[in-house]
């Protein structure tokens, strides 16, 4: 498999499905036990909201059910807005779970904890869903295999799910130790923490990272103009082809 072909809707949706064939079963962060084949499927949003529901919908058609870790403070998107919330719903109502992505590099060390309760609550009253998890995003090498918890709850990053048991990412876009079908660790099928970023793999024309976030950032500049001419009249009446496919 190569990697244009590993890095799409097609290549996600084989990818689950060639570890289910293994023997791999699908399980939640609170009952994965790492002396079973279980796989926690994790996926970051660090870009895309609307990236992430492409994602959930391949999983929804597999009959499997994974974690989606938002992002509050960020440029990126906004999930309390219009569009934001309504993507998080969809994600939910496939049956997936809602966690808190963390970007601590926002505060001091001390301010950890009450700035994750902050957040977590602020997400909770967005999605009127419990939140029972939160995931790291970019962290610093002092938080990965970090034993406590955060605001009173689990991380992504705890021991257990982070040392006990078999973890691969896509972080960049490729994967850093080969395919995970491709690792020792899998192909024993040691319990996987699999985390994907669902940017990568939804723009399926492009052919790396780079040109994948290129298309990315034309199509929210678009959007934005878009938005300036539903909000703004003289825009809008300056810009009357923007809203010619609509």
């Amino acid at each position: 498999m190569t990697t244009n072909e590993a890095f799409s809707i097609a290549g996600y949706e084989a990818l689950i499905k060639g570890l289910l064939e293994h023997g791999y079963e699908v399980r939640d962060f609170s009952d994965a036990d790492p002396s079973q084949p279980h796989l926690v499927l994790r996926h970051d949003i660090d870009m895309s909201l609307e990236a992430a529901v492409e994602i959930a919908q391949v999983e929804r058609r597999l009959g499997i059910s994974a974690h989606y870790f938002v992002l509050l403070r960020t440029e990126m998107y906004n999930v309390f807005s219009k569009n934001g919330l309504r993507a998080v719903e969809t994600i939910l109502s496939h049956g997936h779970k809602i966690g808190l992505h963390f970007d601590a590099s926002l505060y001091e060390n001390d301010e950890f904890e009450d700035a994750a309760e902050w957040e977590v609550g602020c997400l909770q009253c967005a999605t009127g869903c419990e939140v029972e998890m939160i995931s790291f995003h970019r962290p610093k090498k002092s938080l990965l295999g970090r034993k406590k918890s955060l605001a009173g709850l689990r991380h992504a990053y705890q021991p257990r799910f982070f040392n006990e048991m078999a973890y691969c990412s896509d972080s960049r876009g490729h994967w850093a130790y080969g395919h995970p079908q491709s690792l020792k660790t899998v192909r024993e099928r040691h319990s996987l923490q699999l985390l994907t970023h669902p940017i990568w793999w939804t723009k399926n024309d492009n052919t790396n990272p780079v040109s994948r976030l290129d298309q990315f950032a034309d199509d929210r500049h678009l959007y934005l103009r878009k938005e300036l001419g539903r909000n703004c009249e003289p825009y809008g009446h300056a810009y009357p082809h923007l809203f010619d496919a609509d």
